[in-house]
């Protein structure tokens, strides 16, 4: 193992469960309108960055995952977060159960080996068709088939020899595992009409173990998310 690496880091954040009953109204409209899930995330943490700062939801470490039961009308939000929410601007008839507030504070080894569960926003650049010349962007294209958002993440995983950086600069995780043990679920996209940042995010969910190579590296993506979309519910890596 490269001997510069901390054998340990140390991750502290907080959880708040909040679990919702689908069919409130604020509940319902989270669910179909990306923008009004990530205001109603974002609702818990007014006043500790200050109005027109950039970045606020990044400052304050939020990152969030749902998942919901239509058949029971139950959603449940995980948001994480390095400060703690406030979650009282939530109208009290949109929760099904009091909202359940977990501090996590968890040392991580090198060595270890964690179960996690993610939902990502699994991307690809499309060639935009210019010269390279000219340094045009490519465009940004979800993947949608399990096979492709593995490849996408076990270009992420990182073996104890290997650098933080990919030679084409994909960052990696700190961890390492079996890219065939992994679980990999497409999930539903998620949209907003909204006519100033209209958004459409291909979503899937991985699971699986982890084996830990790089426990600064890997607390750094806990706290701070994987890949795009992280104001969308997208990126949150829980692991135990």
């Amino acid at each position: 193992m490269n001997s510069t690496r901390a054998s340990t880091a140390r991750f502290v954040a907080t959880h708040s469960v909040l679990s919702l009953n689908a069919r409130h109204p604020l509940v319902a409209k989270s669910l179909v309108d990306a923008h009004e899930m990530h205001r109603t995330v974002m609702s818990g943490f007014r006043g500790w960055v200050e109005d027109g700062a950039p970045q606020p939801r990044a400052q304050m470490g939020v990152l969030s995952t749902w998942s919901v039961d239509l058949k029971a009308a139950a959603l449940v939000l995980v948001v994480q977060s390095r400060i703690p929410g406030d979650w009282s601007r939530i109208p009290r008839q949109a929760f099904t159960a009091a909202p359940h507030i977990i501090t996590v504070d968890r040392t991580f080894k090198a060595g270890e080996v964690v179960s996690f569960r993610t939902v990502v926003n699994p991307t690809r650049s499309k060639p935009s068709g210019k010269p390279a010349s000219e340094k045009v962007r490519g465009t940004r294209t979800a993947h949608t088939t399990p096979e492709h958002v593995k490849r996408w993440f076990a270009r992420r995983l990182q073996s104890d020899v290997e650098p933080a950086n990919a030679d084409d600069g994909v960052a990696r995780i700190g961890a390492t595992a079996d890219p065939e043990t992994l679980g990999i679920r497409m999930l539903p996209t998620v949209s907003s009409a909204h006519r100033s940042k209209p958004v459409r995010i291909g979503r899937a969910e991985i699971r699986g173990s982890l084996t830990v190579t790089d426990p600064e590296l890997l607390v750094g993506v806990l706290s701070n998310g994987l890949g795009h979309a992280r104001a969308y519910s997208c990126g949150l890596i829980l692991a135990r």
